[in-house]
């Protein structure tokens, strides 16, 4: 069986999968592209606050801190702490998260770009754990650039029920310069839905270095999702 083959079949899984079964809670975050660039290193930081006029919706600023880097010329590996700001009350720490990113093929192999990143997460102060693994896929043409995220998600624990869940997250983006890349996000779940505009752009610094940043605004499209959901995104790459 090809290599080629098993892509395909992985992600008519996760669509499959998608039909069933969707995520619980937010899952705007961030849209994966499937590259590892050898011997890069990074400092990211991401922060999502959410914006609405419905006290049943959660708001608050999340915040998450993470360090990576290449293990081979197709692994990478990124450790994150997550706390959350809540109005009221102090920044606390929410959770841990380790991840795993295998870049399955090679850049313009094929007609499209494929990866897999595997991830594992803990509460801190509860017993519950969420392991996930999620299909990356990514197509280019002319100055344009689509990119999807199919996840396959299980929850357990003694303060949770056992589940598995489905999410998926998606973007295209126009190439208008390195600066600057406008571009539309879409977030899919069971308790998420949004869609909604973002800017991406890389500042190239020197010595092997450089700035990733991403800036958007993701529309909840349902009664569970917050109204305006603003995310920002930095990351710092090096050797």
């Amino acid at each position: 069986m090809t290599q080629k083959l098993v892509c395909r079949l992985l992600v008519l899984l996760s669509i499959f999968a998608c039909a069933y079964v969707r995520a619980d809670g937010s899952t705007i975050d961030k849209v994966y592209h499937p590259y590892v660039q050898l011997l890069e290193k990074e400092i990211e930081y991401r922060v999502l606050y959410e914006e609405d006029s419905d006290e049943d919706v959660d708001g608050g600023i999340r915040h998450r801190l993470g360090y990576g880097q290449t293990i081979s010329d197709q692994l990478f590996v990124e450790f994150y702490v997550t706390g959350t700001d809540v109005p009221g009350d102090n920044l606390t720490l929410e959770s841990y998260e380790a991840e795993v990113k295998w870049q399955l093929t090679e850049q313009g192999e094929y007609n499209n770009d494929w990866g897999l990143l595997f991830e594992l997460e803990k509460k801190q102060d509860d017993n519950v754990w969420e392991a996930s693994t999620t299909l990356i896929v990514l197509r280019e043409w002319l100055d344009w650039v689509a990119t999807g995220n199919f996840s396959v998600i299980y929850e357990w624990g003694s303060d949770i029920d056992n589940e598995w869940e489905t999410a998926f997250a998606g973007q295209i983006r126009y190439r208008h310069n390195t600066w600057i890349e406008p571009g539309v996000e879409l977030y899919q779940s069971q308790n998420t839905q949004g869609i909604g505009p973002v800017l991406t752009g890389l500042w190239r610094i020197g010595g092997g270095r450089k700035l990733s940043w991403e800036f958007g605004a993701i529309l909840g499209t349902n009664k569970d999702t917050a109204d305006v959901n603003w995310k920002f995104n930095l990351e710092h790459e090096f050797q």
